[in-house]
């Protein structure tokens, strides 16, 4: 039986791997900051920001947020106690209700979008032909994996 070989990556890929590490931990801390400056938990702002898109079926949320479904029902819970999101009936199937933003809820969604400096600034550096370059380089990353 051959031995698996382990494979080698050569050090620039290494420096990316490491840079997207480190991108992506930023933007998570800043989330984060941003969602206790509106007394709002990473996740509670992470299913706001989904609902903000689009009413959603509480599994889809689970799906999206990769967690259980029922950790969602919770989240929604807390976002409906403080007017934010509501519940209402999915009017292709009746049996199945979907989270929704409320007004106030978009308004909160629309302020956190705004205030992740980090994400933004950076790239508003970038011309708009690096910004389509960048989005088309990660695009493919993420449809390769």
């Amino acid at each position: 039986m051959a031995a698996q070989k382990t494979p080698s990556f050569d050090p620039l890929t290494l420096e990316v791997v490491d840079l997207i590490g480190t991108v992506v931990a930023r933007y998570h801390e800043e989330y984060e900051e941003a969602a206790a400056e509106h007394a709002l938990t990473g996740a509670q702002a992470r299913l706001l920001s989904l609902l903000s898109l689009e009413p959603l079926p509480m599994r889809r949320l689970a799906q999206k947020l990769k967690c259980e479904p029922s950790n969602v029902t919770g989240i929604v819970d807390r976002l409906e106690a403080r007017g934010l999101a509501e519940r209402r009936p999915d009017p292709s199937d009746r049996r199945v209700k979907l989270a929704a933003v409320t007004e106030e809820g978009r308004a909160v969604a629309r302020s956190l979008r705004l205030s992740l400096r980090f994400a933004r600034e950076p790239l508003a550096g970038l011309s708009r032909e690096e910004r389509m370059s960048l989005r088309g380089l990660l695009s493919r990353m993420l449809d390769a994996s």
